[in-house]
């Protein structure tokens, strides 16, 4: 004649549950949680079209035609407008070299920058 022990609490319910893995514990589903008090913002009524500006700064490393042959590549002006640009940087220490939305302005700069030439934009 066999006895059965029985458990009671946690270690028992381990125990039956081992001994039926058909009925295997399933998680639990998580409580639901109330939802989280959040502003939402609206989108803007308009886009920021203010203008950017892209400015270049003299410097004493570069010279005319490193210079002339970055402006051509970075905005796709004539050499004759990249000379001017080039002739008021260095006469007066700094030339807008456009003027345009920021995206623009940006890419400008990235490739003025290939060559180290010094500059910023402002808005």
């Amino acid at each position: 004649m066999s006895k059965r022990c029985s458990l009671s609490g946690e270690a028992g319910r381990v125990l039956e549950q081992a001994a039926r893995p058909e009925q295997a514990a399933r998680p639990e589903q998580a409580p639901e949680l109330p939802a989280p008090d959040v502003d939402v913002m609206d989108a803007p009524d308009r886009v920021d079209t203010s203008p950017w500006h892209l400015l270049l700064f003299n410097d004493d490393i570069h010279t005319f035609d490193e210079v002339i042959m970055q402006l051509i590549k970075a905005i796709g002006c004539s050499a004759s407008r990249a000379q001017k640009m080039a002739w008021t940087v260095h006469t007066e220490g700094k030339v807008t070299v456009m003027t345009g939305a920021f995206e623009e302005c940006l890419r400008a700069e990235g490739v003025l920058a290939e060559i180290g030439l010094v500059t910023e934009i402002r808005g």
